[in-house]
């Protein structure tokens, strides 16, 4: 599944927070720090970006899928 070039930092933190758990926990700059219990405790930051880089889209939605034990092509299918 190709990643989108145009999301928004902002864009996926709502994702995330909406559908998986995750609840705004800081902000240092333009980094957004999120948190979840569910089904453990993870966090992750996401770069509060116009636009986040493929790479970096790549890494959160991996470290997602792996805490909470579905694919990457599901956390991502919840953003668009």
């Amino acid at each position: 599944m190709k990643l989108p070039r145009d999301l928004s930092g902002e864009e996926l933190v709502k994702a995330l927070c909406r559908d998986w758990g995750y609840r705004r926990v800081d902000q240092e700059g333009s980094h957004i720090t999120l948190q979840t219990e569910q089904p453990g405790h993870h966090r992750t930051a996401v770069p509060a970006h116009k636009s986040l880089r493929v790479g970096t889209l790549n890494a959160i939605l991996r470290a997602v899928a792996r805490h909470k034990g579905v694919t990457k092509e599901d956390v991502l299918k919840s953003v668009r």
